[in-house]
């Protein structure tokens, strides 16, 4: 019995190549019970998102025909050219297979080192797996390792602690210089792929309010039905960046679309109330000058990304910690694992001997039943059990000797406790 792992991700593979071969949630299930067949494997999860997607099996028999399987598999489930895919994919077996299922939900493996996202999606793809019922007991037991290894690299260690996103650090600035954000009001300006991050993280940290500044009206409403912002035009920013505590910015604007005198005018309503300023955009959205204002707190994208890179730095420490960590948790599940082979055979072989047992015992009582002497049917069973349990050490010893195999000979002897004659 081995474990196997198999997979295309973002460093091997572009995407044009990733989505041939991605599974659609609503088929997972089919996809799960058609491979346990195809693939002839006991066990089978998959885990599929936009950077990734692998097969996780537990199979018995040759691993190369395993390969062919899964590929052929991939190639019919799919419809794409076995060529296509099968210079990006990636295997591992065993020990490496179970150590890269504990990086990847760890966030080792990830785009973004650390991303805690990655973890989500495998306890979905467990889910998945245990509800189509292509998973027992040892894809289970290495799952909920791997969940318990991920919990552990989060607590022990910072990878997951920095911002490494501009979206993200300007949300982690907010927290640093508000004590709580639930009373914070937000002016977001701009609604593209970065605010609309900025909006999520905000969001998710159950800001006050929020408000959505856009050229388009109907492209910013998109974004705020999702979080429950207000949606004003670039022309009102002016009467409403006073009731701001937070602003960050980010369009694809020329020209600064708030000066010093705009700020000025809000911070007198404000009562010199502080506002904490992100522009986030290239050329700048908010004029350089208003970093000169008292009340003002402004960062431009180059000061996140000196944070970012320093916090990049302290992930890449923390990864070693972590890799430290997945390595020993790694040795233990294959510990555990040899355990229960060796589980089986002890299983099998003491049935074995109380099988060849109760058939003797069997056959001694029927026996006495028709009289005849105790000592001599006692003395039978001893001699027939004997010599049962003795067949099968004495013939590979013999067969040791005879082959000249001394160091299987001398493993042998150690098994069964030969003690040498006088």
């Amino acid at each position: 019995m081995s474990i196997v792992a198999v997979g295309i991700n973002h460093k091997t593979a572009p995407v044009a190549v990733r989505e041939k071969i991605s599974f659609n949630p609503d088929k997972l299930s089919v996809a799960l019970r058609e491979m346990l067949n195809a693939v002839q494997c006991r066990e089978v999860a998959i885990l599929s998102t936009c950077n990734r997607t692998e097969l996780y099996l537990v199979q018995d028999g040759d691993f190369n025909a395993t390969q062919e399987r899964i590929i052929q598999w991939l190639e019919h489930f799919h419809n794409v050219p076995a060529s296509t895919i099968l210079p990006s994919l990636y295997w591992h077996k065993d020990q490496q297979a179970v150590n890269h299922m504990m990086r990847v939900a760890c966030g080792l493996d990830s785009l973004v080192l650390g991303e805690p996202q990655i973890l989500g999606q495998m306890k979905q793809a467990y889910s998945q797996a245990k509800s189509a019922g292509s998973m027992s007991l040892v894809m289970d037991r290495l799952f909920q390792r791997t969940f318990g290894v991920a919990k552990q690299v989060r607590t022990e260690t910072e990878i997951g602690a920095s911002a490494v996103s501009v979206a993200f650090a300007s949300v982690n600035l907010a927290k640093h210089i508000f004590a709580s954000l639930d009373k914070a009001r937000v002016l977001l300006v701009g609604a593209g792929e970065t605010i609309e991050l900025v909006a999520k993280h905000l969001y998710e940290n159950n800001v006050g309010k929020i408000t959505v500044a856009n050229r388009t009206i109907a492209r910013a409403e998109g974004m705020a039905n999702k979080i429950g912002a207000d949606v004003i035009t670039l022309a009102q920013i002016p009467e409403h960046i006073c009731d701001a505590d937070i602003v960050i910015s980010s369009t694809g604007s020329t020209l600064p679309l708030i000066g010093k005198g705009m700020v000025e005018q809000a911070l007198l309503k404000r009562k010199h109330k502080p506002i904490f300023m992100v522009d986030l955009a290239v050329p700048r959205d908010i004029e350089e000058q208003v970093s000169e204002l008292e009340d003002v707190f402004l960062y431009t994208v180059d000061d996140l990304q000196s944070i970012i890179a320093k916090n990049i730095e302290n992930r890449r420490k923390a990864a070693v910690q972590a890799e430290s960590i997945v390595n020993d948790q790694s040795d233990n599940f294959m510990s555990w694992l040899r355990g229960l082979n060796t589980q089986d055979t002890v299983i099998s072989y003491r049935k074995q001997c109380l099988d060849e047992r109760d058939i003797l015992l069997e056959k001694a009582l029927i026996q006495l039943k028709s009289g005849k002497n105790s000592e001599a049917v006692v003395a039978e069973l001893a001699t027939k059990l004997t010599n049962k349990f003795m067949h099968a050490p004495t013939s590979a010893l013999q067969t040791a000797a005879q082959g000249g195999k001394l160091d299987k000979l001398l493993y042998l002897r150690d098994i069964f406790d030969i003690e040498p004659l006088d």
